[in-house]
């Protein structure tokens, strides 16, 4: 979606999950569209694939990140096989980044960008990125790397994500320079006029009657009011702030009303636009498991101004 707004043609996509893929199909409307593990894509022959996808400017993926985020296991994720709700289907995940750039050198695009969480450059995991380098430059592409915040970026959430840019060496293309400092965007510009209601007599909403403005997330009322450490997962997003980052799962609240946040909330937080059609799933996994299609959108537009045609208009 945010190559869409950056004026960019989506040409195809390769998606294992169904309910996503449907998501694709409904708001961007694919060409080509295979619902297909990326393993299974990597297998179909040369010659059974439409020539433009040979032809594109950009190949973008982002491999499926749960074994390398903060939040999740981590190293004890790694190497083996789980149940992941991406795809429905027990599978290693950390494996995915390598099968996606065995698509690059199959197709070949100008330029490849790859998505990933700020976990991918901590620890351990730093390993993967010299992995991951050497592979991009086997298939024939010179790598960049950004760990970029989305709040920096016009969208209304603190939002650090990293990303891959990648040139396509025989081009020659010079390196690519991001440096965004848009002013921030402040929770209570974006929010609706009226939350999700709270059951009368719950914890939490005893609890957030209870509210500070320094408050940021239900533990910290717990903490000082009971001297509890607990109700983890459960934030409060205040007006006068940025908001945190949005997580398929877990509990936010308004400290306006003392309310939850409505699926409209989660969609402005996100930048989605107004008219994306969600069909059946929650905005909030949605929003979650995605990159704001504003800040895809400022990345999009850089690579086109700086890489491809100099900021021309147009198909691409």
């Amino acid at each position: 979606m945010g190559y869409k707004l950056a004026g960019y043609t989506v040409i195809g996509d390769c998606e294992i999950d169904r309910s996503m893929n449907k998501l694709y199909v409904a708001n961007l409307h694919p060409k080509h569209n295979y619902l297909m593990d990326i393993r299974d894509f990597g297998q179909i022959p040369n010659d059974n694939l439409p020539p433009e996808l040979f032809d594109l400017d950009i190949l973008d993926g982002s491999p499926p990140c749960s074994v390398f985020s903060q939040a999740g296991e981590r190293e004890k994720g790694w190497n083996r096989e789980k149940q992941f709700r991406e795809g429905q289907k027990k599978q290693r995940l950390d494996d995915l980044f390598f099968w996606f750039i065995k698509i690059a050198e199959k197709l070949k695009p100008k330029v490849v960008i790859a998505e990933n969480v700020k976990g991918l450059v901590l620890g351990n995991a730093k390993g993967y990125v010299n992995e991951i380098f050497k592979a991009f430059r086997e298939a024939g592409y010179e790598p960049q790397l950004f760990l970029l915040n989305a709040a920096k970026m016009g969208v209304p959430q603190q939002r650090e994500r990293v990303f891959f840019i990648c040139r396509r060496k025989d081009l020659n293309l010079p390196k690519i320079h991001l440096g965004f400092n848009e002013p921030p965007v402040l929770f209570g510009e974006v929010r609706t006029e009226h939350g999700v209601p709270l059951r009368e007599g719950c914890v939490t909403k005893m609890l957030l009657e209870n509210l500070s403005e320094n408050d940021a997330a239900i533990s910290d009322i717990n903490e000082r009011l009971l001297g509890k450490h607990s109700c983890f997962n459960q934030y409060i997003w205040q007006d006068h702030k940025v908001c945190g980052t949005i997580a398929s799962g877990g509990s936010y609240y308004r400290a306006y009303d003392r309310t939850r946040l409505s699926p409209q909330d989660f969609i402005n937080v996100q930048t989605f636009p107004q008219d994306y059609d969600f069909i059946d799933q929650s905005a909030q996994y949605v929003c979650g498991m995605s990159v704001p299609p504003v800040m895809m959108a400022r990345i999009a537009h850089e690579v086109d101004r700086q890489l491809l045609r100099g900021g021309a208009n147009g198909e691409r």
